[in-house]
């Protein structure tokens, strides 16, 4: 298999409601990750307290760096994260779409 020139990985922010439970993860792809959380099978936490709006997430060519801003983000206290979320996001959409919400015709 060839080795790919461009990865792309993911740190993203995922919550129940607005300013409710948050949650930080890292991903080599949001689609299948995000896919896994609304089936509440992408991880003990998340599905305890059913996290599945995406309202913030960043994308990085190389893990290390994704990793190393999810633990910089982990870090943070719960109010920054908010601020970060709110200034990118301020109505807590949910950002994620699925694949073929595009084109399926219901």
């Amino acid at each position: 298999m060839p080795k790919r020139d461009y990865h792309n990985y993911w740190v993203y922010i995922i919550t129940n409601k607005p300013n409710g439970v948050l949650y930080i993860g890292v991903t080599g792809g949001i689609d299948d990750r995000m896919e896994r959380h609304m089936q509440e099978i992408g991880g003990k936490f998340a599905s305890k307290y059913k996290l599945k709006h995406l309202v913030y997430y960043e994308e990085f060519q190389y893990v290390e760096d994704a990793i190393a801003r999810e633990k910089q983000l982990k870090n943070w206290h719960r109010q920054w994260k908010i601020n970060l979320i709110e200034k990118e996001n301020p109505n807590w959409d949910n950002l994620w779409k699925p694949l073929d919400s595009e084109t399926s015709s219901e």
